[in-house]
């Protein structure tokens, strides 16, 4: 990897090869990439999988097989920024699958990484110059788990 920019780096237990591959099948403009392996120095098995380079949606991220001490917390979440229904519903659903969805678009996948997955169009809504179609905006999205853009667009029109 380039050395400028910034790489993510997410902390795993023992999973980081699988969501690695699990993420780069999720998103477009995703690969694979190198892997390091732990050395007898430890701490780790020897030969196990240490750290694995992946870039998912075009951003680069290293998986890194911590150990137990540390899980994902809602404090960091990645947005997805959505350019249809069809793009929030695939997003939605495959992320979803052995996760947890929560409310206004926020979910957990399976790794337990959270996920808002929201279409572009809400935050033009939301921010509105006119303080009673963003509220009516937000007040629809309040009340879901996925998106729903035509509800959303329904709602923002005062429908």
């Amino acid at each position: 990897m380039p050395a400028d920019g910034f790489t993510t780096c997410l902390w795993f237990d023992g999973q980081a090869e699988e969501a690695a591959h699990y993420y780069v099948s999720v998103f477009k403009n995703s690969e694979f990439g190198r892997i390091s392996r732990y050395t007898q120095a430890g701490p780790g098995p020897a030969d196990s999988v240490l750290t694995v380079e992946f870039v998912a949606n075009g951003q680069r991220f290293v998986a890194l097989n911590g150990g137990p001490q540390f899980k994902f917390d809602e404090a960091i979440s990645f947005q997805i920024d959505c350019a249809d229904q069809d793009e929030v519903d695939f997003h939605w659903n495959k992320l979803a699958e052995g996760g947890e969805t929560g409310p206004c678009g926020w979910l957990k996948d399976r790794f337990g990484l959270s996920w808002q997955v929201v279409p572009v169009r809400l935050t033009d809504m939301i921010m509105d110059l006119d303080p009673e179609k963003a509220a009516r905006a937000t007040q629809a999205m309040l009340k879901m788990g996925k998106l729903d853009i035509a509800a959303l667009e329904k709602a923002y029109a005062g429908e």
